[in-house]
């Protein structure tokens, strides 16, 4: 049983480490465009290309944990991470940026989501949605730690510096966090309950489904807000008269007002199931892009991102239970891994846009209705879908 806990707690510190860097990358729009005059359409460029092949690689991702471990995979991803921080602070053309965010960022945040949530899944049933939603929260507190401390760093010894330490941390971290993750096979053997039945369709039967190619499209439309706003907010802020740490505040509140939508959608979605939980979400994130096109006040917007972060949190919770109770564990890290795929699509596109929006306008306004009608979309999509006979589940 405790075996399967450190499991948790790998997978938390994984996701801790990962997304609070990357969160932490929006800080550097403003030093970027200063020190080399380079426009938010080419840096949120850079960010999309990663994202973009985040997706592609997390299929290949899941299939090599499901074959060599995820501890190997971590490790090797979290290597390739921490080396494209340090090697970030060498850039001075366009296509430096472009060519490491490509290679070295892309790969590494391949991982982070669908090897921790679908080592998670399998060692846990009847707690499913709950222990992901642990796993998630440590998503959340990166949010909240980690940008107020890179922003320190800048100001304190430079740019430069503070992307070598960003690397040389992420990679210590993302070592420690890979031991812990022990293959499931492995969790079982020790005493720590039945594993989780392999029952289920396969990917070739799911491909075949149209619940299946639901739930990519419903994932590409909430995802391309998921990743644009953290991408543009801290600089919508600074566009807004913030101070570039009253501003890196912004995502610590979407943060920290993320763990209660996390914890609280993940204990939901085992009660209600992943469909209804998926719909209150969207329901919240709606609020909350609708609270982005109307306030401009500094205290009535962080109540704004305290809205959108609860929605937004919740939303990396329920998807991986879904997926289970649509169509069981059986290939559950291969028919996962291609969602989030059709997420990252959305997920590249959306930050190069809301970048050319702003460079044409002036302005976020736009950004925020097109993001706004496609979450509506992905509402209408998650209300159509069938109610799950909640298949794979095993005692906890």
């Amino acid at each position: 049983m405790r075996s399967r806990y450190i499991v948790v707690a790998g997978a938390c510190l994984t996701q801790f480490t990962v997304i609070g860097l990357l969160f932490a990358f929006g800080l550097f729009f403003k030093v970027f465009e200063t020190e080399f005059g380079w426009s938010r359409t080419l840096l949120s460029a850079c960010s999309s290309v990663a994202f973009l092949v985040m997706g592609a690689m997390a299929m290949v991702g899941g299939r090599l944990s499901d074959r060599y471990g995820p501890s190997r995979v971590l490790a090797a991803s979290g290597i390739v991470y921490g080396l494209g921080f340090v090697l970030m602070s060498q850039v001075a053309q366009p296509w430096q940026l472009l060519a490491i965010c490509a290679t070295f960022m892309g790969v590494g945040l391949s991982t982070h989501d669908v090897v921790t949530l679908s080592t998670v899944a399998r060692s846990f049933a009847a707690r499913r949605g709950m222990m992901s939603a642990v796993v998630k929260v440590g998503t959340a507190l990166g949010q909240v730690a980690v940008p107020p401390m890179v922003a320190a760093l800048i100001l304190g010894i430079g740019w430069q510096a503070t992307l070598i330490a960003m690397g040389l941390g992420a990679m210590a971290l993302l070592l420690v966090a890979a031991l812990m993750m022990r293959p499931p096979a492995l969790v079982a053997g020790a005493g720590a309950g039945p594993a989780i039945r392999p029952d289920g369709q396969s990917y070739g039967e799911a491909r075949r489904s149209r619940v299946f190619w639901t739930l990519c499209a419903i994932q590409f439309l909430f995802f391309t807000s998921l990743m644009t706003v953290p991408t543009h907010l801290a600089v919508h802020g600074m566009d807004l008269g913030m101070q570039a740490a009253t501003a890196a505040g912004l995502l610590s509140v979407v943060g920290a007002s993320s763990i209660a939508g996390r914890l609280g959608m993940g204990k939901l979605a085992d009660l209600i199931g992943g469909r209804a939980s998926l719909a209150l979400c969207l329901a919240t994130l709606m609020a909350g892009l609708a609270g982005f096109m109307g306030v401009a006040a500094h205290g009535a917007l962080y109540g704004v991102v305290a809205l959108y972060g609860f929605g937004h949190g919740g939303l990396f919770v329920v998807v991986s239970p879904m997926v289970a109770e649509y169509f069981g564990m059986r290939a559950h890290g291969a028919i996962f891994g291609t969602v989030l795929f059709f997420g990252t699509l959305g997920g590249g596109i959306g930050p190069v846009l809301a970048g050319l929006v702003f460079d044409l306008t002036g302005s976020y306004f736009a950004a925020f209705a097109g993001l706004l009608a496609l979450t509506a979309l992905a509402l209408a999509l998650v209300l159509s879908l069938p109610r799950p006979a909640r298949t794979g589940l095993a005692a906890a």
